[in-house]
């Protein structure tokens, strides 16, 4: 076999719109002279993508004969994958469209964990209205990780607690609100009604403790002081902020928090006495020169979320 023989086994060309399109259009219409109609070409330019269609699908899509036209097997099945195809394609255009139209900016914000959402939604509220080609593309990562990709410069900002994220080189902190430690209980729980709280209260309670770094370092810190006046069989450890909302919810004893607004109504959360606010606000990179970042940052820093 010569190299041009070889040359001509391998040359595929691969399949096309227009060939779809016309394969489309006479399948649904059984005829060539209404599917050129359609699509503004001559009917021989059909009969050609037609041709070529079959040719690299190395199959019959149509039965022709000088008066009817009627779809083979695999032209019955290949239609609905034809269709799926184009109505795919359609709807990366009007995307893509919409996306120019709309002048969308994407902002990549990172999160450290879900329960930190709810302070997060009270940001963007203030911003929705004021950017509206804000596109925020929300990150929801561990500690750890979501660190790094913000000091690698994966991410524009970063929300957290001050005390839990290291300041370095160019990165600024910004405070957005002040939030109180609080106790947390199921909603039958007595306490539950309490429009504040002692820790000392807590001694005689079965504790929730959480070994995670999804919880910040100050509250921590918290939960193992009132566990150490607890009995070991009363105190309850865990690795996931969600396991210790869960043992809550369940019964097994309450537990320390940052105070917000819990998703579930079978928890209460009571403000504990004599604490200390943790700082919760924005990180972001003095160097960034994004126009974008700079708005985002004046509009949440000059809101009151009270």
């Amino acid at each position: 076999m010569t190299g041009d023989d070889e040359n001509a086994i391998i040359e595929v060309k691969p399949m096309n719109t227009d060939q779809l399109k016309s394969f489309i259009q006479v399948a649904e219409n059984l005829n060539f002279a209404r599917a050129a109609e359609i699509l503004k070409i001559t009917q021989s330019a059909v009969s050609r993508q037609i041709h070529s269609l079959e040719d690299e699908l190395g199959t019959k899509l149509l039965h022709r004969t000088t008066r009817t036209v009627t779809l083979t097997p695999a032209g019955i099945s290949f239609l609905e994958d034809a269709k799926n195809v184009m109505g795919r394609l359609k709807v990366a255009e009007q995307k893509i469209q919409r996306h120019q139209s709309t002048n969308i900016q994407v902002l990549t914000i990172g999160c450290q964990n879900e329960a930190n959402l709810d302070l997060l939604c009270k940001v963007l509220k203030s911003c929705k209205q004021q950017i509206p080609e804000l596109y925020p593309f929300l990150k929801v990562i561990p500690h750890r990780s979501i660190l790094n990709l913000f000091y690698q410069d994966e991410l524009d900002l970063l929300f957290g607690f001050q005390e839990d994220i290291p300041i370095k080189n160019d990165t600024v902190y910004k405070e957005l609100f002040q939030i109180p430690l609080c106790c947390i209980v199921p909603a039958s729980h007595p306490y539950a009604e309490r429009p504040e709280l002692a820790k000392e209260e807590l001694y005689l309670e079965n504790i929730v403790v959480c070994n995670s770094y999804a919880i910040p370092a100050r509250v921590a810190e918290m939960q193992n002081q009132i566990s150490q006046h607890i009995l070991p069989e009363s105190t309850y450890m865990c690795e996931n902020l969600q396991v210790l909302l869960t043992l809550v919810r369940a019964g097994y004893g309450c537990s320390v928090l940052p105070l917000m607004n819990f998703v579930n109504t079978d928890i209460h959360g009571i403000p504990l006495k004599d604490s200390e606010p943790l700082s919760y606000g924005i990180f972001f990179k003095k160097s960034s020169q994004s126009p974008l970042l700079k708005k985002f940052i004046s509009i949440v820093t000059n809101t009151s979320y009270s």
